[in-house]
């Protein structure tokens, strides 16, 4: 559901200030999508708000996240979602963990590869 109100919210925000009819059809899609779970649009409206700060889209998704207040989103609910959207964020920008496989060790991530032609008994 989460999934489908951040879609249909991505789908109606602009570049460009929405008309009056612009805003009411998206503003009914995704009151109608959410069907009365405040809660479900404030944690849209917040990752949108907290994922996007500084990025080349944040006014794209500020104008999702405007709408998903817009649609009746729980003013109480949406800074913890903000600071949940700022959390993941910050995830995806660490590094890969490069530390071996667990299962065979670390000497496993420094062994010399291998070649792919076995090495049988003459």
């Amino acid at each position: 559901m989460v999934a489908q109100l951040a879609g249909e919210a991505r789908h109606h925000a602009k570049w460009r200030p929405l008309s009056r009819d612009e805003e009411a059809a998206a503003l009914a899609s995704l009151r109608e999508l959410a069907s009365g779970r405040a809660d479900l649009l404030a944690e849209v409206a917040g990752i949108f708000e907290g994922t996007s700060e500084g990025e080349l889209d944040e006014p794209l998704a500020r104008c999702a996240a405007r709408l998903c207040r817009q649609a009746g989103a729980d003013p109480a609910a949406i800074p913890a979602w903000i600071e949940e959207g700022r959390r993941r964020s910050a995830n995806a920008r660490q590094p890969p963990f490069s530390g071996g496989s667990p299962r065979l060790g670390r000497a496993a991530a420094t062994a010399p590869p291998s070649t792919c032609t076995p090495n049988f008994p003459a």
